[in-house]
């Protein structure tokens, strides 16, 4: 009887679809940064679609924990874009907990994985 091989990882998939998701928001974040609170173009264009591409940057990168405290500090940025459009303060917040809840709802998923597996292993020899 062979070992289960181990399937993807939950967490990164689900961090990464939250992040997917945020690229959106942010990168809609710029017209609304120009027409509405007056930001500067080059500035808000700058913000909004640079924190949505380094979403999707980080997305990608979920392979090396070292992302994921990037991934972090991408919500704080999200929260302080509230300082420019206040409704950032909420979306922010929202996705922060999102991105919490795939955390650390991945983790548990990761670490009883890895004890079935364990557990398995152990029955098997």
């Amino acid at each position: 009887m062979s070992a289960p091989t181990p399937e993807r990882s939950p967490r990164r998939g689900m961090c990464a679809a939250v992040l997917s998701l945020e690229a959106v928001t942010l990168g809609l974040t710029t017209p609304v940064m120009i027409k509405v609170a007056d930001v500067p173009t080059g500035v808000a264009v700058g913000v909004g679609l640079g924190l949505a591409v380094l979403c999707l940057l980080i997305a990608g990168l979920l392979r090396s924990e070292w992302a994921y405290a990037l991934g972090w500090l991408v919500q704080l940025g999200a929260i302080g874009l509230g300082f420019v459009i206040g409704l950032m303060f909420f979306l922010g917040t929202v996705f922060a907990l999102l991105w919490a809840t795939a955390y650390l709802l991945g983790r548990k998923i990761e670490r009883e994985r890895a004890a079935a597996y364990a557990a398995y292993d152990e029955e098997g020899s």
